[in-house]
């Protein structure tokens, strides 16, 4: 899946108003991603998909005194990163960030998101592998 492809599903899927949104709900999701799960596996990830998409999966915020990577994080935690990174409530960036994730998953065809789910604990795999049709709630 090319990156406009992928940008153009998350718009519909998430029913957002613009790309821009779609770009940056992505890229918050892809970002908070990279934080929670193991730094080899978002590296692998990073590969499987188009360049401008990967780059997301790379470029995460650091602080002096927090690993950067396989930060643990309730499932609360993880959407509100998502939210701030994104600057939207977080409903709304429960549900996009589901979209993001389901379109991994068709993206990899499932390859990587199996490992992704098996390293987060299940309460946020739940809420965060149900699609964008699911009805998990984030808290």
């Amino acid at each position: 899946m090319q990156h406009d492809e992928f940008i153009g599903q998350v718009q519909a899927r998430a029913h957002l108003e613009s790309r821009g949104a779609a770009e940056a709900c992505t890229r918050a999701t892809l970002e908070t991603l990279a934080e929670r799960i193991p730094a080899p596996l978002a590296d692998h990830l990073a590969a499987q998909l188009p360049t401008e998409l990967g780059e997301h999966l790379r470029r995460i915020e650091y602080a002096p005194d927090i690993p950067q990577t396989g930060v643990r994080m309730t499932r609360q935690e993880f959407f509100d990163r998502v939210a701030r990174r994104a600057g939207a409530q977080p409903p709304k960036a429960v549900h996009e960030a589901r979209t993001v994730v389901e379109l991994l998953e068709e993206a990899t065809q499932g390859a990587l998101t199996e490992r992704i789910r098996q390293s987060m604990d299940d309460e946020l795999a739940s809420v965060l592998f149900a699609g964008s049709t699911g009805s998990a709630h984030a808290r």
